[in-house]
This record gives C-alpha cells, sequence and structure tokens, in this order.
C-alpha cells in the first residue's frame, strides 16, 4: 500500500495501563482482556487518512517495567509522536508521568508530538484520577489529552488521527524537517487517487463506527 508519509509512534508508560490493548484496538479493531506482559518491544502499523494524504502509522509498543526502561529509550529517537498513557484507576500510574515525560523529552527529538491518554475510562466508578487533573498535567506539559478506553474503544481511534493530524500540521507549518529522520517521518510514494478514494471511505467508515 503506497502512502504519502509514514510516521514512527511509541507507546510509552507504566505497565499495565493498557498500552498494547490500546495498540490492539487501534490497528485490529479487537480487545484482548487477557494480555501478557509486553516484552521489550511489540510492533503494530495501520494506515489512515489525513486531509485526503494516506498516512501510514507505524506503532512501537514499549514496556512498562523498569528492567526494560533502557531498551524502550532506544525506541524514542527517531520517533515522531508519542502516547503517554497511564490507568485512570491506578493513582501511582499517573504520579509517573513526570518521569516518563522527562524521558521522552532527554531522547527523543524536540518536535515530537505526545498526546497523553488517560485510558479505562469504563471504568469510571473506580477511577482514582480525575479528568480535570489530566486536562491539568498536559496543559503545563504542552500534550494533548483524551481520556480513552481500549475496551470499548472510546477515543482510540481519535487518539492516534488527532495526533497524527498536529504532526501533519507541523509538516505543513514547516516546524518539522522531513529531510532529518531523526523526526520519525518518511515520505512516501503519493496513493493513486483511486486507491485513495477507496481508503477514504474506509477510514471515514471506521472513524465513525467508533465516534
Amino acid at each position: 500500500m503506497s502512502y504519502a508519509y509514514l510516521f514512527k509512534y511509541i507507546i510509552i508508560g507504566d505497565t499495565g495501563v493498557g498500552k498494547s490493548c490500546l495498540l490492539l484496538q487501534f490497528t485490529d479493531k479487537r480487545f484482548q482482556p487477557v494480555h501478557d506482559l509486553t516484552i521489550g518491544v511489540e510492533f503494530g502499523a495501520r494506515m489512515i487518512t489525513i486531509e485526503n494524504k494516506p498516512i501510514k502509522l507505524q506503532i512501537w509498543d514499549t514496556a512498562g517495567q523498569e528492567s526494560f526502561r533502557s531498551i524502550t529509550r532506544s525506541y524514542y529517537r527517531g520517533a515522531a509522536g508519542a502516547l503517554l498513557v497511564y490507568d485512570i484507576t491506578r493513582r501511582e500510574t499517573f504520579n509517573h508521568l513526570a518521569s516518563w515525560l522527562e524521558d521522552a523529552r532527554q531522547h527523543a527529538n524536540a518536535n515530537m508530538t505526545v498526546m497523553l491518554i488517560g485510558n479505562k475510562c469504563d471504568l469510571a466508578h473506580r477511577r482514582a484520577v480525575s479528568t480535570e487533573e489530566g486536562e491539568q498535567f498536559a496543559k503545563e506539559h504542552g500534550l494533548i489529552f483524551m481520556e480513552a478506553s481500549a475496551k470499548t474503544a472510546q477515543n482510540v481511534e481519535e487518539a492516534f488521527i488527532s495526533s497524527a493530524a498536529k504532526i501533519y500540521k507541523k509538516i505543513q507549518d514547516g516546524i518539522i524537517d522531513i529531510s532529518n529522520e531523526s523526526y520519525g517521518i518518511k515520505i512516501g510514494h503519493e496513493a493513486i487517487a483511486a486507491s485513495s478514494g477507496g481508503r477514504d471511505a474506509t477510514a471515514s467508515q471506521a472513524g465513525g463506527c467508533c465516534g
């Protein structure tokens, strides 16, 4: 499948916050309630459409355990976007966000787009972190923010698409030098109009079913 751009993403955050489930929901539209701990790094990819351009997201799902932190750090290099995930039912996962963000700022390029995700919003009755706290943290650190549920698919599609749209806008505004590979973007061959139109239809359809 040809694409206009390829954006490299990483998903970071504490172990057990649902990083692998978010990736699976986005790439395969399914939820796996029991998931083995990610060892090292897992990978997924999916085509989306931004402003009629076919864009491929190449997503690296990293392990949350401290013992894998050095492996995770190597994946920050050359990432255009990051999903920083916490679990709204576990306050400690929210408290650790600053440390994850510090890692990201230290090892990634300065223009990496970071999306903060409060996952498991389907468990609102067990909520330990308020939406306002998530919003406030995002505002203080210049992040995009959404609460989502990998289980019900709420906002999963939107999280990836809105962050990709922000990256695309940075390209349009000349903020990102796409010839520099450390920005995590590759230029692809423009899809021919016909096939691009077909993919458009599927992308918007998918958006509708999850909205």
